[in-house]
């Protein structure tokens, strides 16, 4: 399970970063049993919401724990 979980990770972690309108470097991907906890500050809610939905998206992802926030800048 461990290797599935890095695997679903590192899928996230680069669909992310891939993301026009999304800062992924700013977003901290953990996967545990194949539910993902986004965490970190964006710029904006519309980047928080496209990192969810392009979370979901990916295979492997059963539940997605949204712990992202809006950076106060």
């Amino acid at each position: 399970q461990t290797a599935d979980d890095a695997g679903v990770t590192a899928k996230v972690k680069a669909a992310l970063l891939a993301e026009s309108g999304v800062d992924g470097t700013k977003i901290n991907v953990d996967t545990f049993n194949g539910r993902v906890t986004l965490k970190g500050e964006v710029p904006n809610q519309g980047q928080i919401d496209k990192a969810m939905q392009v979370t979901k998206g990916i295979e492997g992802v059963k539940e997605v724990d949204n712990r992202l926030s809006v950076s106060a800048s």
